[in-house]
């Protein structure tokens, strides 16, 4: 279906369930309907892509899509949770309906992609339980870095301008 053109009621019908049945549950399907839902301008459709979008983020969907680019150095959880917590206290967070772009944003924004690569690679858990070298830290940080910088980036690229109010 092509979202340039004005869905019917029916085909809205389908898509609301879709999303509060939580059928949909990657980032280029719920995509594909916001874009559909942004055509129509319909005020009905917020409560439910808003919802699709939490559930999308809270059900650790977002995370189990970030490790799948980030096979090499799966995406630190702490990172992700943090930047949850961190939309949730931030008063401008009522500025989108989309909680995945906000909490994806936020980890942008704030670099706590740094931080956490950091704090994950000092982990004698990292190195078979030994504590490791400076050196050893800064390079397995530096390959999180990357990696996680990747698959942030292109998860932002679902989006060709904020989806904000």
């Amino acid at each position: 279906m092509s979202t340039s053109r004005r869905i019917s009621t029916g085909e809205k019908d389908q898509m609301i369930q879709a999303l509060r049945s939580h059928r949909v549950n990657t980032i280029f399907e719920l995509r594909r309907i916001e874009r559909a839902f942004a055509v129509l301008g319909s005020p009905d459709v917020t409560e439910p892509m808003t919802a699709a979008w939490s559930y999308y983020v809270n059900s650790h969907s977002l995370l189990t899509e970030l490790r799948g680019l980030t096979k090499n150095y799966p995406f630190s959880s702490d990172c992700l949770e943090e930047a949850k917590q961190r939309v949730y206290s931030d008063p401008q967070s009522n500025r989108s309906w989309n909680f995945c772009w906000l909490v994806l944003s936020k980890i942008q924004n704030d670099q706590l992609i740094p931080y956490y690569a950091q704090y994950q690679a000092a982990q004698p858990a990292m190195w078979g339980g030994k504590t490791p070298t400076p050196e050893g830290v800064a390079q397995l940080s530096n390959a999180f870095i990357a990696e996680w910088n990747y698959a942030l980036r292109h998860m932002l690229r679902n989006w060709d301008q904020p989806p904000t109010r």
